[in-house]
């Protein structure tokens, strides 16, 4: 059974060790997750995150942080979602994504922004957010470094 829930301090070791084991991210942003999930436990509406998990076994196995967009009124933004590679494929990660747009739609929120790499390795990531309704809106070309763009995709909430 896959229960869904806030994030707890707990969860903090085992979802970094997640992180490492997923090949689309670069060690390089590992910190960042790392900083967002500890902003989103110690305190939320202050750090601006909010993070969602899925347990499996009393284990987590994946998450999403999702969080307002600073100085927007109906925009937020899901930062960070990742699911276990050991897990993948039975629909965790779409039911996160719902999950955040839940939560927004709750907090008065009209649309979801994310971001994410032109290069290869994050294909797989762009089929998922298309899959699960986000439209590709924008490129910024060599954002991140030469040949690899910032890739912005967009849902209006019903």
């Amino acid at each position: 059974m896959i229960v869904y829930r806030d994030i707890v301090p707990g969860d903090l070791p085992a979802l970094e060790s997640m992180l490492r084991r997923i090949s689309e991210f670069a060690p390089d942003e590992l910190p960042v997750a790392n900083e967002v999930l500890e902003g989103s436990v110690s305190n939320p509406a202050g750090s601006g995150y909010y993070t969602v998990v899925a347990e499996v076994d009393g284990r987590p196995v994946g998450y999403a942080t999702y969080g307002s967009t600073p100085l927007s009124r109906g925009n937020w933004e899901i930062y960070w979602a990742a699911v276990d590679p050991e897990t993948q494929g039975r629909g965790i990660g779409r039911e996160l994504m719902r999950r955040c747009e839940t939560a927004v739609k709750q907090r008065g929120g009209w649309q979801i922004t994310l971001e994410t790499s032109s290069t290869p390795q994050y294909a797989r990531t762009r089929r998922f957010h298309a899959s699960c309704g986000y439209t590709e809106i924008a490129r910024i070309p060599d954002f991140y470094d030469r040949g690899d763009d910032l890739v912005i995709f967009y849902k209006k909430l019903g």
